[in-house]
């Protein structure tokens, strides 16, 4: 017996009932009519995706992914260097970023982070109060990157050392300000 597309969408979801006061059912339809919703329960599973997300990303240990988004005066003397130091210091945390120019000195950079919640915001906290950071926010959901390649072993073994093109490893030097300098020493 052929199932129909109605019984195989059916079979996709579970139905549920809720009650509602008046006045919160009218403000549902109100957000349904203005955001373009195909229904009470598109808008539904909406609010019920974006509150799991809130209460995994509370707990701190789910991972989750997200964009850090920033808007930096790139005239900051230094700026640039540390965001870019930050971003590579936190490798495992930073799948990718992006930056447009937005007038002379105003920048816009979008960073695509994936791990724990609290992580993420700890990373987020340390780039946002850089001087020159005009303004930042944090987004995160509830979804995971598939890794593409998997890091080697040695990268989590030797934080503080870089392989040459031979794979020897070279300590890196620590500058005055703190960052890590790419110079090797021997």
């Amino acid at each position: 017996m052929k199932t129909s597309p109605e019984q195989k969408i059916a079979s996709l979801v579970a139905r549920i009932s809720i009650s509602l006061p008046p006045d919160l059912l009218t403000e549902m339809d109100r957000i349904v009519e203005n955001r373009g919703y195909s229904s009470r329960s598109q808008a539904i599973c909406d609010m019920i995706n974006y509150q799991l997300a809130e209460h995994k990303r509370a707990l701190g240990n789910e991972v989750m992914v997200g964009t850090l988004t920033l808007l930096y005066d790139r005239s900051t003397r230094g700026l640039q260097e540390k965001l870019a130091d930050l971003q590579y210091k936190h490798l495992d945390e930073v799948i990718s970023s992006l930056h447009v120019h937005l007038t002379e000195n105003q920048v816009l950079e979008v960073i695509l982070v994936q791990g724990p919640a609290t992580r993420l915001g700890d990373i987020a906290d340390e780039l946002i109060t850089l001087r020159g950071i005009i303004t930042g926010r944090l987004q995160l959901l509830a979804g995971v990157i598939p890794p593409l390649h998997p890091l080697p072993a040695s990268h989590h073994q030797h934080p503080d050392k870089v392989p040459d093109r031979r794979g020897r490893k070279h300590a890196l030097r620590k500058t005055q300000s703190g960052p890590k300098d790419k110079r090797r020493v021997s």
